[in-house]
């Protein structure tokens, strides 16, 4: 109801939800029937916990311990956040305030929490009650299949057998959706910051990938349930405890000590589950931590290899700097590229005499200032926006915002070429400092040598000689 598109997507999980539930409602009935027809098992399960474990206190404290063991029965809390983005907003929803899509949202995870609550509470008890202790241990006819189990042996085999499709439709639909939240969160985040190959940002690929990666797993583990379960168990908390923590940041910020308290609680609740599921099960931090050190190997090298590339998505330039253009055009069109530091007089004045000199610039040839200022490092690509000023009365200068020094220079002397039909000249000071240091700077700052690395840049985006930009270094 709360979804958008995906319209022949979401009539398949209909049915199969609604045939998963409907099967879940009829083997969780008839189990309370059974539990509700023989009076005599809830006195005596209460009596061996009692006999057992002493008192109250005691039962609470040996649960919060063996709680890390069923983290599992948590799985599918988690994916209904993977699915937010696809909630339908109002129609005046913006980015900035999407009321409606959290509205929705907020019935979508609340509706999915109550019937998953209900049904793990219901089933959990019917399933103590009335499965032997040894059929769930490993190799029993319960271990991992405890419902199914009750569906066999109260409803008889064909009925059983119908539940067991249904079971492996609805785990396969369950891999579905996560597969779905991935590839809704993938693009939004590696190739923002160069991190992933072009192709990342395709659906087709993406799925191929995930889906060796998971025939990978399955392969690893022999395909075995419990093993998998401990992986998968740890994803779960990891997911969990880092929303829990990620709330209790935000109500704190937000001033409601009341909410902080609470969530501070349910989080550390988490942290321990987690750790002691870690503890326990390592199995799945290996894998995770396979996974998390082939992503960054690979997203760094994905970065260095098209660390050259232009990386400007659009240019825009103010009226100042368009008329600074214009005026140049007829003419040779020089650029000195300077630091934004102090910008005071003596600044630019000896800055364009030294380029003068380095370069034997003839005293009658008009030069313009360049300056960039790099806002976010991180974002691999960026709006180019060019503002033109008048400093001190007589230098003209051009100021630029973007990610990269380099690549915000050579999108701007490709766009002044491309509107004068001019080679534009560039002049810049060598930069100080051990060249494998200052690539570093640049790979991981945007800054650095950005003489060469602005006429790599160029050579990469312009093959023709003839029609690049000239870049000299003094």
């Amino acid at each position: 109801v709360f979804l958008k598109g995906f319209s022949e997507a979401i009539g398949v999980a209909v049915v199969l939800v609604a045939t998963y539930l409907g099967l879940n409602v009829v083997v969780v009935a008839v189990g309370l029937g059974e539990v509700i027809s023989e009076p005599h098992l809830i006195p005596d399960w209460t009596a061996a916990l009692t006999a057992e474990h002493g008192n109250p206190l005691m039962m609470i404290g040996i649960a919060l311990i063996v709680f890390p063991k069923l983290a599992l029965g948590l799985s599918g809390f988690e994916t209904g956040v993977a699915v937010m983005p696809h909630v339908q907003g109002d129609p005046e929803d913006t980015e900035e305030k999407p009321a409606g899509r959290i509205r929705g949202a907020r019935k979508l995870l609340t509706t999915a929490a109550v019937i998953m609550s209900v049904f793990l509470i219901t089933s959990s008890f019917i399933t103590t009650l009335l499965i032997p202790p040894a059929q769930f241990q490993p190799g029993g006819q319960a271990n991992g299949r405890a419902l199914a189990y009750l569906a066999h042996e109260y409803l008889g085999s064909a009925f059983g057998t119908v539940y067991d499709v249904s079971t492996i439709l609805i785990l396969w639909f369950a891999g579905a959706s996560a597969m779905a939240g991935l590839l809704n969160l993938m693009p939004r985040y590696l190739p923002r910051y160069g991190m992933a190959p072009h192709w990342a940002r395709a659906l087709r690929p993406m799925v191929i990938v995930f889906t060796l990666i998971a025939f990978l797993v399955t392969w690893i583990f022999d395909a075995d349930v419990d093993a998998q379960g401990g992986a998968y168990a740890t994803g779960v908390l990891v997911l969990i405890t880092s929303a829990a923590v990620a709330v209790t940041i935000a109500a704190r910020r937000a001033g409601e000590r009341g909410w902080t308290i609470g969530f501070g609680i349910i989080s550390a609740v988490f942290v321990y589950t987690t750790a002691v599921n870690v503890a326990e099960r390592p199995d799945g931090v290996k894998i995770g931590a396979c996974f998390i050190g082939g992503i960054m190997a690979l997203s760094l090298l994905s970065r260095l290899a098209r660390v050259f590339e232009l990386r400007v998505t659009h240019l825009e330039l103010d009226d100042m700097a368009q008329r600074f253009i214009r005026d140049t055009a007829n003419r040779t069109i020089r650029f000195i590229a300077n630091e934004p530091d102090s910008r005071d007089l003596t600044e630019y004045r000896q800055k364009k005499e030294q380029i003068r000199a380095d370069n034997d610039i003839p005293a009658a040839d008009d030069v313009m200032f360049v300056e960039v200022t790099v806002l976010d490092a991180s974002e691999f690509e960026s709006s180019l926006k060019i503002r033109g000023e008048v400093l001190h009365d007589r230098y003209r200068v051009l100021t630029l915002e973007s990610s990269s020094i380099p690549n915000a220079l050579a999108a701007f002397l490709l766009h002044v070429r491309d509107e004068t039909g001019q080679r534009p000249h560039i002049y810049f000071e060598w930069t100080e400092g051990n060249p494998m240091a200052n690539f570093l700077r640049f790979f991981l700052f945007g800054q650095g040598e950005v003489a060469p690395v602005t006429r790599e840049v160029i050579r990469a985006a312009e093959p023709d000689r003839a029609r690049r930009p000239h870049v000299h270094a003094g």
